[in-house]
């Protein structure tokens, strides 16, 4: 019986923990707004998006400039650049601007 006790009080404290040390941005993730280009046609494309990236990527602009290109190059777009990561609070800002390229990829 002391054991079911000493088990239920570890477990509490362990939920207690928890819920003091809740989960940041970086760890759930993170978004980035970009710069793109392509050509088609002999002519140059330019375009602005945002992007959702995974906790991995918000680890370090490296990985996010990786995860970035590689889902924006099958539609043969190249990443010029990451302008900035940011927390859901930077989303509706930036929507207008990013127009069709927001959340697309």
């Amino acid at each position: 019986m002391r054991h079911v006790l000493h088990i239920w009080i570890l477990g509490a404290l362990l939920a207690g923990l928890v819920v003091a040390h809740p989960v940041s941005a970086q760890q759930n993730g993170c978004f980035a707004d970009y710069k793109a280009k392509r050509s088609v046609s002999g002519s140059l494309e330019l375009h602005y998006g945002v992007i959702e990236l995974g906790a991995r990527a918000c680890q370090s602009p490296r990985r996010a400039e990786q995860t970035v290109s590689r889902r924006i190059a099958p539609d043969g777009w190249t990443l010029l650049r990451i302008v900035s990561t940011f927390g859901r609070a930077g989303l509706q800002q930036r929507q207008d601007n990013a127009g069709p390229y927001f959340l697309r990829y």
